[in-house]
């Protein structure tokens, strides 16, 4: 079941970031370097976001009950979102211990073990992250997605600790830890932002983007017969990995009840194969219609 597949890649991501922030604490504790211990940090943020991701996924596969009509999906929206704003603390973070080193001085020494431990987390991260980017394209999952982003994020990032130490390693200069990790920093802060702007749109019913639009009106054109007159109100949201459709269908004079039941089955039927795992909501109405007053005919499509 997919549901059960988004709740296995979101418990791998769990315990390799458990795996990383162990070996993270170590390597940062015997070579002192600021950057590997806001990498441990940065881990230990992708952990929370990871078990949030995990929580939310199973949530918001449970089916619709009498508090919830229309769903949990939103709560994969809301995790995202959560997700986004912790990776922006640990951002603060990391912000503030590289400037506090850079301003007093520090040692950075045994940077062997650094250097392998980074190498590591590249490779685990680049992994898990691919695993998690299949199963969200997949199930449309945004708390996938953004679990995902995380840890590209981590091993961008890992690279870049990667580079610092090797720099700190070849000039003998301990400074460059303090910057690689102020670089680190932009990076993760630039994540963030990408996550809340995403997750949040649908959480404020943002609407759908025009390609997926465009394809909603195509499938309604496709099954349009003469006994239509047109449409308008056309309107589409997103909560989690589902869609919500709908719009008014206008029915020329003579068109029987029954015959215009029958089309809006046909038009919903072809919207829903164009835009997989979505509900449709199409409400009858005479060509004729009462419209409100200031309503324009700008969203009334015919022809």
């Amino acid at each position: 079941m997919p549901g059960g597949s988004k709740s296995r890649v979101a418990a791998l991501s769990i315990a390799s970031n458990a795996l990383l922030i162990a070996l993270k604490l170590a390597a940062g504790a015997i070579t002192g370097s600021i950057a590997i211990l806001t990498e441990a940090i940065h881990s230990l943020i992708d952990l929370v976001a990871s078990v949030i991701a995990f929580v939310s996924v199973r949530k918001a596969d449970e089916p619709a009950d009498v508090e919830h009509p229309y769903g949990h999906e939103k709560v994969e929206n809301l995790a995202a979102t959560i997700e986004g704003m912790l990776i922006l603390v640990g951002a603060g973070i990391i912000v503030y211990e590289a400037t506090h080193r850079l301003v007093i001085g520090s040692e950075v020494d045994r940077l062997g073990v650094g250097i392998a431990v980074m190498g590591f987390s590249i490779v685990v991260n680049l992994v898990v992250s691919t695993a998690l980017t299949r199963q969200a394209r997949r199930t449309e999952s945004p708390a996938l997605e953004g679990d995902a982003a995380h840890l590209r994020t981590d091993a961008l990032t890992s690279a870049g600790v990667l580079a610092g130490l090797a720099l700190v390693q070849i000039t003998g200069e301990a400074s460059f830890d303090s910057i690689t990790a102020l670089i680190v920093a932009v990076a993760i802060v630039w994540s963030g932002l990408r996550i809340i702007r995403r997750s949040s749109g649908a959480l404020v019913d943002e609407a759908l983007p025009a390609e997926e639009m465009d394809r909603i009106e195509a499938a309604i054109a496709e099954a349009r017969t003469v006994e239509v007159a047109g449409y308008h109100k056309l309107r589409a949201r997103r909560a989690g990995s589902r869609r919500y459709i709908d719009f008014h269908a206008q029915y020329r004079s003579g068109t029987s009840l029954e015959r215009a039941h029958e089309l809006a089955h046909l038009m919903r039927d072809s919207i829903e194969a164009a835009i997989p795992n979505s509900e449709v909501l199409i409400h009858v109405e005479p060509e004729t219609s009462y419209r409100e007053p200031g309503e324009v005919d700008e969203p009334y499509r015919s022809g």
